[in-house]
């Protein structure tokens, strides 16, 4: 679960490397989200020369998160890390142009085709 100053990693390669969650989307009384969820986030850590520079206020798609996450087959999926993927505000596009690392198939029912697509990895 992701929650208020959430620190996360980024799965793209839009610029950020490290984020720090600071809104979760989804109503007034969302606490935590889970992977497919939106987030807030500002830059923390950003590559030199790229598209996203530091103290970038960025919305962000949970994609991995080290809560285990319940399937109705009744298996669950865990990750080693919490990280996202940064989208284009308004829309449901990335921002980069690769998705690294694996990427639940959460993702793709819940609307997000593009992401799916440039995921390395579904599991």
């Amino acid at each position: 679960m992701i929650q208020e100053n959430t620190i996360l990693t980024v799965a793209d390669n839009s610029g950020a490397k490290i984020v720090r969650c600071f809104r979760v989307l989804g109503g007034s009384n969302k606490m935590h989200a889970n992977i497919g969820d939106l987030v807030v986030a500002s830059v923390q850590v950003a590559e030199p020369r790229k598209l996203l520079k530091k103290k970038e206020i960025v919305q962000a798609l949970v994609v991995r998160t080290r809560a285990p996450l319940h399937r109705k087959d009744g298996t669950y999926v865990r990750f080693d890390e919490n990280a996202v993927v940064i989208i284009e505000k308004g829309k449901r596009d990335p921002r980069g142009t690769r998705v690294f690392g694996p990427i639940p198939r959460e993702i793709k029912d819940k609307g997000y085709d593009k992401i799916a697509s440039l995921a390395q990895e579904i599991v």
